[in-house]
Order: structure tokens, then sequence, then C-alpha cells
């Protein structure tokens, strides 16, 4: 039973770096159509992230943490869940969540610094963003409770990183998941830093897919670059899920290739040659290679997930450059049912100062209009 939870010794692949199926025998190679759509979300992702990078830097974006190279991950996660299905992302995950199918316009709301998170999590079966490591982890694990206690098939994929594994949300999720046998599939993206704290100061565990042992759930290890492999393990994560199995910890092993945000300087902590080392193990490449190699994917295909890709980095554009209309009301009408006297008195506070500014705004404009005749 013991050696049942460990995960393999190597992690999964299932394509190597080169763009060659390789064979396992417990993981069979997704079909050549699901691999072939899913390729064009990464490619999606890809652009995605680019065009949030630009738009950072033109001031349209407060933040933006890139999920390149880590693609493969965020396609996968959304990819292999159902309609009735939970995904719970991280602040990384935006390619995730719009992969899942959400207005990209709507994922960008909060990284463009509005008060709320852009998107209903209820109709879309998508949770907020959370920017706290870990909590989010909880989370999952309630909603996956909820729904095994109502009697649905409901899955949850709740996604971290490295650093959050660090967290003691991390430990109460996980073994809480694993005492009440919750449809929870725990999908770690390690990309070797938590900001600048590299992955062995954070651990000595042999690998953190090992750590699910200690709650007594399997936990497996897959190439977090190979999106074949990712399709295959976390599929049967989700199945094993729903078929009643209850959860299990998947540590996909992959590399941040941009800085942890744009507010981070990853040069004093790591060298380019150590990003350099993962540039042949890019996701696209690799998978692209593949696809390639089986004539799924033709140069006109290729034109047209491409023209696809640069329409969705146009909407989101496009969208980021018209100024959002702020109504600072609205920061004390969703903070209680009912607002406290507190809120009441602030809220009061900010509409005199705003009157008052209105007021000698127009009065200052009077002023201007009037010397303007003399």
């Amino acid at each position: 039973m013991d050696s049942a939870l460990l995960p393999s010794a190597k992690p999964v692949q299932l394509v190597d770096p080169e763009g060659c199926h390789t064979h396992d025998d417990r993981y069979p190679l997704p079909d050549g159509e699901l691999l072939l759509s899913a390729y064009g979300h990464l490619v999606a992702g890809r652009r995605i992230n680019d065009q949030a990078n630009a738009l950072v830097r033109q001031g349209r974006l407060a933040v933006y943490p890139s999920s390149h190279g880590q693609e493969a991950c965020q396609v996968a996660a959304a990819v292999v869940l159902a309609g009735e299905d939970w995904l719970f992302p991280t602040y990384r995950d935006t390619v995730a969540v719009i992969t899942r199918g959400i207005d990209p316009l709507q994922v960008f709301s909060l990284l463009r610094g509005d008060w709320h998170g852009g998107y209903d999590p209820h109709e879309h079966r998508v949770a907020p963003q959370a920017t706290p490591l870990a909590t989010q982890l909880l989370h999952a694990v309630g909603v996956g409770h909820a729904a095994k206690l109502r009697g649905e098939s409901t899955v949850v994929l709740a996604m971290c990183g490295d650093g959050a594994t660090s967290e003691g949300d991390f430990h109460e999720a996980m073994n809480f998941a694993a005492v009440f046998h919750v449809p929870v599939v725990f999908l770690i993206q390690n990309n070797e830093f938590a900001i600048s704290v590299p992955l062995d100061h954070q651990t000595v565990a042999p690998s953190l897919a090992h750590k699910a042992i200690g709650y007594g759930m399997p936990g497996e290890r897959v190439d977090g670059n190979d999106l074949a492999a990712l399709l295959a393990v976390l599929g049967a994560a989700v199945d094993r899920a729903r078929d009643g199995g209850g959860p299990s910890l998947i540590e996909a092993h992959t590399y941040r290739m941009h800085a942890h945000t744009n507010a981070d300087d990853a040069t004093r902590y790591r060298s380019a040659d150590d990003v350099e080392r993962w540039v042949p193990r890019d996701p696209i490449l690799r998978m692209r290679t593949y696809l390639r190699g089986l004539t799924l994917l033709t140069d006109e295909g290729e034109h047209a997930l491409s023209d696809a890709a640069d329409s969705i980095a146009a909407t989101i554009r496009g969208g980021l450059n018209t100024e959002a209309e702020v109504d600072p009301a609205q920061l004390f009408e969703y903070v209680y049912a009912e607002k406290t006297s507190q809120l009441r008195e602030q809220a009061e506070q900010l509409r005199e100062e705003l009157a008052r500014d209105a007021e000698a705004e127009s009065a200052g404009a009077g002023d201007q209009a009037e010397g303007e005749l003399r």
C-alpha cells in the first residue's frame, strides 16, 4: 500500500524535448486531436504572457506574474476539467483561467488594480486568483467536500507553486482532503523558486510529490513542460477523484523563465546560464515538433492558431487601453451584507471629500473661463 502511494522515480514524460514519443506503461499518450487543440491553447497562452508583459511596461497593468515557460501546466489544468468541475488558481495562473473560457478582459481586471476579481466564480466555476500563498487550497477542499456531501460528481483542481508547500495552509488542506476523502487534485507547479528562494532551501524531501504519502494519498511527478504527459497524468487523477478514489498530489517540474513579477530582479538570485538551460525544454517547441512529425500540424494550421492568439492579444490590448470607469462608493458596498457603522461613516467621509473636490474643480474651471473672457 505504501509503495502504491509513492511517485515515480523520474517525472512522467511522454514527449521528450526533441519532440519524440517516450513510452510509459501507466499513462497512454493522449490522442492527436486533443493534443492539437491543447497546443492551440499553448500558443495563445504564450501570446497572452507576451502581451501582458508589454502592457506592464506601458503602465496599463499594475503587475503581472508571468507563466512564460509554464504554459503547458496552465493549459492542461484547464483542459482536463469537465464543465461541472472547479478550478482554484494562483496569481500566476492567468493563462489557465482564460483557457477555462473566461473573457480575458475580466481576468485582467484584478491585475489592472481593480477592487474585484473581474469575473463571477460561480458562473465559470473558477475561484478568484489568489495572491496569498496556499489559502486557495483550503477553499478548494471546502468546495470539494461540499460537492461530495451533496452527492455531486464535481472534481476540484487546486493549483499552487513550490513556495506554497512551505505554508501551514498547504498541510491543513492536504490533511483534510485525505481524511475526508475529498475529490481534489492538488497541482504543484514546481518552477524551482519561491520568488528568490530556491527549492533546496525549502525542503530536503526527495521531491514535493513525496509529501503526499505522509497524508495517505498518492503522489506523482510529471514533466511540467510536456503537455502530453500533463494531460495524461492530470486526466488520470481527475478521473480517479471523480470515481471516488479521493485526492492526489501532482508535482509538475517546470521553470519560471521570467522574473517573479515585473517588480522582481531575478538576476540577483540566478544567472542567465541557468535560464538558458531551460530554453530547449520549451513546451511549445516540443509539442510543435511532435505534431509536425505526425503531420497533424500544418503551415496553414499553425498560421490559423497564431492568428487566433493575436486576436486574443488584440482584445486584451484594446480593452486595457481604455480607461476604466471607477466608482469609489463601491469600496463599501460588498464588504458586509449590511454596512457597519464604521463603513457608513467612512463612506460618508469619502462622499463629502469627493463633493468638495468637485466643487473646487468647478470653481477653478469657472475662474479660468472668466479670465479667458477678459
